[in-house]
């Protein structure tokens, strides 16, 4: 079941401290991660696609139908990367909806196939390239990890969509559970990048994994994130967590 917004803290800003075995520091963190996945982009299907066991679409999908995506419905995806998310949202809106994808990666975008129904742009979570009011629902990815200003971008989440319109966020959390933790940090820590060394073409892809897990661990809690978004402005904030892993935020526009 999903559990509503609790605001007994200040909202998070960065979505976790520096990685300093990466880079520098804050500042240096959002040209690193842009370029290291534009060295990365012609292997990241294949890699997502080994990760995800083959399950990320058809979860994709149940989430965004879950979270009150419908046809007809104008949808931006921030983070779209190669689309991934954005071609299951452009399968629930159909050909009377639309669907804007937006990265900052252009070389991701480069690689994303073409997919009927569906723009794609570069633009960044903080600056997303659409007027004001003018989508019905919000979608991030996974990339929840990689923005640079939490609670920036959850005030321009919320200036993009119209009155009433929905918001979902997908990110993958650190378990609580010990042995489950560990298990999953074996899994994407370890086994991930051991493989992308094998399948991958570029040799950064087995990095792009490890600092994936990385940011997993070190990302800021739940409730900070649940917080951000009750003080941007959003209302029915809630989160859903599947096998201790896997969460969805959703919330609503007034």
């Amino acid at each position: 079941m999903p559990s509503p917004a609790r605001n007994p803290i200040a909202p998070v800003q960065v979505p976790h401290t520096p990685l300093r075995n990466y880079y520098g520091g804050d500042q240096q963190r959002c040209a690193w991660v842009v370029d290291l996945f534009n060295r990365t982009a012609p292997d990241y299907e294949r890699i997502e696609g080994f990760m995800a066991m083959g399950s990320g679409s058809r979860y994709r999908r149940r989430a965004l139908s879950s979270a009150g995506l419908q046809s007809g419905m104008d949808v931006i995806d921030v983070g779209t990367g190669t689309g991934l998310v954005a071609r299951e949202a452009a399968h629930l809106v159909g050909p009377r909806g639309s669907v804007l994808g937006v990265d900052p990666s252009a070389a991701m975008l480069a690689n994303a196939p073409a997919m009927a129904g569906v723009r794609l742009v570069v633009g960044n979570a903080e600056s997303i390239p659409s007027p004001d009011a003018s989508a019905d629902f919000v979608c991030l990815g996974y990339a929840l990890r990689h923005i640079s200003d939490v609670s920036v971008a959850f005030r321009e989440f919320l200036r993009v969509l119209r009155p009433g319109g929905r918001l979902c966020l997908l990110e993958i959390t650190r378990p609580e559970d010990r042995w489950r933790r560990v298990l999953l940090k074996t899994y994407m820590r370890t086994l991930v990048p051991w493989v992308a060394r094998v399948l991958a073409r570029e040799r950064d892809t087995s990095l792009l994994m490890r600092y994936y897990w990385d940011t997993i661990e070190a990302c800021v809690a739940p409730p900070l994130i649940l917080a951000a978004l009750d003080a941007a402005g959003f209302v029915e904030v809630t989160q859903r967590v599947e096998l201790g892993i896997f969460s969805q935020y959703c919330a609503r526009r007034p």
